[in-house]
C-alpha cells in the first residue's frame, strides 16, 4: 500500500471531489487489470478511451480514479482526481509508484526512424564490455543486464517500462539505454523519466498510418528532445535534414554527429568488405564487424554518447572493434554454394536504400543482388510503392513477397507494391504470396557470388496472419534452403564417387551396362530428383506470374530440370 497523497504530489491536479482516501494497492490503466483498492488512471488512446471503462475500473476495486472529466454518476467509496492529461500523470504516477527508477541510473534514450535497436544495443553491450551492469529497453529484447526480459513494444507502457527500470536499479545496473519510439512519446509514455541523455539517428516517412502527416511524426520525435532537463545532452546527426530541429528548444547540451560536415564527432569510410570496415573517427582509425554507410553512423553516435558519458576516446575505439552486428540487422549467412544471404528489419524505403546501397558498394560488378522483401498490412500503404521502387532500381532481380499481412489480403498488399513499378520494373520482378516460398525461389536463382537480401521482419520470429502470430523466422528458412542444398551436393558427390570406384576397379556389374545401368543411376537419384522436383513444382504451382514478369527462361523447375539431366549426363 501506498499514501495517495505522496503519489499524486507530482501531478498538476485540476479539481478532486469524493470519499478521503489514504492509500491505494496498485495503479492501473487497464480496467480489466484492476484489483481491490487500486488507482485507477482513465487515458484517453488510440481506439480507446478509458473514460469509458470508469465504471467497470470501480466495479472491480478501484477507489481512486485519474481521469480529464468526471463521470456523470460518481460512487461516495470514490475519490475522483481531475487532471489536464490523464496520459501525463499515468506516466508521473507509474514513476512514483515504483519510487523514480530512472532517476536511480544514467539513462539515455535513442530516437529516430532507423538505427534506434542498432545503436542502443550497442550501447549496452559497450558499456558491459566496460564493466556495468546495464540494462536495455529494445525492439528485439529487454535486458536486466544478462537476463532477458522478451519485449512487446519498442517502448512498453508506462508502468511496465518503470517495473523494469526497478528491476534493473535492484539488480545493481548503472546505465540504461532504451528506443524512444514517436508513439511513446505522443502517447507520452516516457512520461516520468529521467534521461541523462538523447540520440537522433534520422527521420524519414514511417507510421503515417498512426501519426498522419511526416510534420506530426517529426513533432512527435522533436517532443523527447523538448524536454530533456538542463544536465542532459542532445547529441543529433546534422547529416539529416530535421537533425538540428532536434535541438531548436531542448534545455540539454546540444552535440553534433556527422558524415559529411563539421560537427562535434566525425566519421569516413576508409574501406568496406562484406564482413566489416575499416573506419576513421575523430582522426583514429578503427576496425568494425559492420557494413554500410547507416552502420557508420550508428557506430558514430554510440562513440558520441559513449565519450559524452565520460568514456576515454581511445577506449571507447577498443571497445568498438568488439562488438557485433545486432540480430537482424544487416545479419550476414553464408551458404555452401558461395553465395550470401542478409536479413535485414529494413522495412521504411529509406532503411531499403542504405541497405541495397551498401551492398552495392561493397559488391560492385562481382555478383548480383536478389532482393525479397515485402509491406506490413494495416500500416501506411503510401511507402508500398516506393519500397518496390527502391527495391528494383538497387537490386539485379525482386521477389515481392507477404511481410507481416495482418488482417489484410496479402495480394492487395503486393499489389499496392506493384503499382509503384513501371512495364521495365516489373519485367525483373516476381511476386510470391508465400514467404517461405520466396526465400527458396531467391536461394534457387542465386550463384556464386551474389547476394541475397530477405528485408523487412530481421529478428521476428513470426508472421502475422488474421491476428495470428505463426511461427517464422528469415534466417531459420534461409538455413533450411542451405540445408537442401548441402544434402543435394552429398548425394551428388557420393553417386559419381560410387560410379568412380566401379570404373577403377574394373568391376562394374556388366548387367548395369545399356538400359540397365541408366535405370541403376535413376535409382540411386531418385531420393534426389524427387526432392528437387517436388520442391520446384510446389513452387511452379503457388506462382504463375514469372511467365508475365520475363523470368520464364529463369523459372527454378526448368533449371533443376536442366540440372539433374546433367547429372545424370555427367556418369557417363
Amino acid at each position: 500500500m501506498k499514501n495517495v497523497e505522496c503519489l499524486l504530489s507530482g501531478i498538476k491536479v485540476v479539481e478532486r471531489k469524493g470519499a478521503v482516501v489514504t492509500e491505494v494497492s496498485g495503479v492501473e490503466s487497464d480496467s480489466r487489470q484492476v484489483k481491490k483498492d487500486n488507482l485507477f488512471v482513465a487515458v484517453r488512446g488510440a481506439s480507446v478511451d478509458g473514460h469509458d471503462f470508469i465504471g467497470q475500473a470501480i466495479a472491480q476495486g478501484a477507489v481512486v480514479v485519474v481521469c480529464e472529466e468526471f463521470p456523470e454518476k460518481s460512487e461516495p467509496q470514490v475519490l475522483y482526481v481531475k487532471v489536464e492529461d490523464s496520459a501525463v500523470a499515468f506516466g508521473l504516477l507509474a514513476a512514483a509508484w515504483y519510487g523514480n527508477p530512472s532517476k536511480e541510473l544514467v539513462l539515455v534514450g535513442v530516437t529516430g526512424t532507423n538505427g534506434k535497436t542498432t545503436t542502443a544495443t550497442l550501447l549496452y553491450e559497450m558499456f558491459r564490455l566496460f564493466g556495468y551492469k546495464v540494462g536495455l529497453l529494445s525492439t528485439v529484447c529487454n535486458y536486466i543486464d544478462d537476463i532477458a526480459v522478451p519485449a512487446t513494444h519498442t517502448t512498453p507502457d508506462p508502468l511496465h517500462l518503470h517495473r523494469l527500470l526497478r528491476e534493473m536499479v535492484d539488480a545493481g545496473c548503472a546505465y540504461a539505454f532504451m528506443e524512444v519510439s514517436s508513439h511513446s512519446a505522443a502517447q507520452h509514455r516516457i512520461a516520468g523519466l529521467d534521461f541523462n541523455g538523447a540520440i537522433f539517428t534520422n527521420l524519414t516517412r514511417d507510421h503515417i498510418d498512426y501519426h498522419k502527416t511526416v510534420e506530426a511524426y517529426l513533432k512527435a520525435k522533436k517532443s523527447f528532445f523538448d524536454g530533456l532537463p538542463k544536465g542532459a545532452f542532445a547529441l543529433t546527426n546534422i547529416d539529416d535534414k530535421s537533425g538540428l530541429v532536434m535541438l531548436q528548444n531542448t534545455k540539454a547540451e546540444k552535440h553534433t554527429y556527422s558524415l559529411r560536415t563539421l560537427a562535434d564527432f566525425r566519421v569516413r569510410i576508409i574501406e568496406s568488405r562484406i564482413d566489416g570496415m575499416t573506419l576513421e573517427i575523430n582522426g583514429k582509425e578503427v576496425e568494425v564487424m559492420f557494413v554500410g554507410k547507416f552502420n557508420a553512423y550508428n557506430l558514430l553516435a554510440v562513440y558520441g554518447a559513449a565519450c559524452l558519458l565520460g568514456q576515454e576516446p581511445e577506449e571507447v575505439l577498443r571497445k568498438m572493434s568488439l562488438l557485433v552486428p545486432v540480430a537482424g540487422r544487416f545479419q550476414t549467412l553464408h551458404s555452401s554454394k558461395g553465395y550470401t544471404a542478409i536479413v535485414d528489419y529494413a522495412h521504411t524505403p529509406d532503411a531499403l536504400n542504405n541497405v541495397l546501397s551498401s551492398i552495392r558498394d561493397v559488391l560492385g560488378n562481382r555478383g548480383h543482388i536478389i532482393t525479397v522483401v515485402g509491406a506490413g498490412g494495416n500500416r501506411d500503404k503510401g511507402k508500398r510503392p516506393m519500397m518496390a521502387r527502391e527495391a528494383v532500381n538497387l537490386s539485379d532481380r525482386v521477389i515481392l513477397t507477404s511481410d507481416n499481412p495482418r488482417f489484410e489480403n496479402p495480394n492487395d498488399i503486393l499489389n499496392d507494391m506493384l503499382e509503384g513499378l513501371d512495364a521495365e520494373q516489373r519485367r525483373k520482378t516476381l511476386a510470391i504470396v508465400d514467404r517461405r516460398e520466396a526465400i527458396r525461389a531467391a536461394t534457387q536463382f542465386a550463384q556464386p557470388g551474389d547476394v541475397v537480401l530477405i528485408a523487412g521482419k530481421g529478428h521476428e520470429d513470426y508472421q502475422e496472419i488474421e491476428g495470428v502470430k505463426h511461427h517464422f523466422d528469415d534466417k531459420e528458412e534461409f538455413n533450411n534452403n542451405c540445408e537442401i542444398e548441402r544434402v543435394c551436393c552429398i548425394i551428388c558427390f557420393n553417386t559419381l564417387n560410387l560410379h568412380s570406384i566401379f570404373r577403377e576397379l574394373d568391376c562394374f556389374p556388366t548387367y548395369l551396362s545399356g538400359l540397365g545401368s541408366l535405370l541403376f543411376w535413376l535409382c540411386l537419384l531418385l531420393p534426389l530428383s524427387a526432392g528437387v522436383l517436388s520442391i520446384s513444382c510446389k513452387f511452379c504451382k503457388s506462382e504463375s506470374s514469372c511467365v508475365i514478369s520475363g523470368w520464364k527462361d529463369k523459372c527454378p523447375r526448368k533449371a533443376r530440370l536442366r540440372w539433374v539431366g546433367l547429372s545424370l549426363l555427367s556418369l557417363y
